[in-house]
């Protein structure tokens, strides 16, 4: 298993890159339901600081992570670690 690198998601908080499935917008309804079957489950972590949400992280372990960080800037992120892992 390749070594995970921590995505940073705003405000100080960070994801392990290898336990990442998806980053999401949370405007479509699917993803508002899983967001809402997450907080019923206490499986949500939400790492917003009482900002609006713009990014639903969904982790291998069935987390759902809240994040005020747009979709497309945490993708670059992980995109950006990528290719520092394949220069190392």
């Amino acid at each position: 298993m390749l070594h995970s690198r921590l995505i940073n998601i705003g405000f100080g908080n960070f994801v392990a890159s290898g336990r990442i499935i998806s980053i999401v917008s949370p405007e479509a309804n699917p993803i508002k339901r899983i967001v809402q079957e997450a907080k019923e489950k206490g499986i949500i972590v939400d790492a917003t600081h009482g900002r609006r949400t713009r990014s639903v992280i969904v982790a291998d372990s069935g987390h759902i992570i809240l994040s005020a960080v747009q979709p497309e800037t945490i993708a670059a992120r992980w995109s950006t670690r990528d290719e520092v892992e394949e220069d190392d």
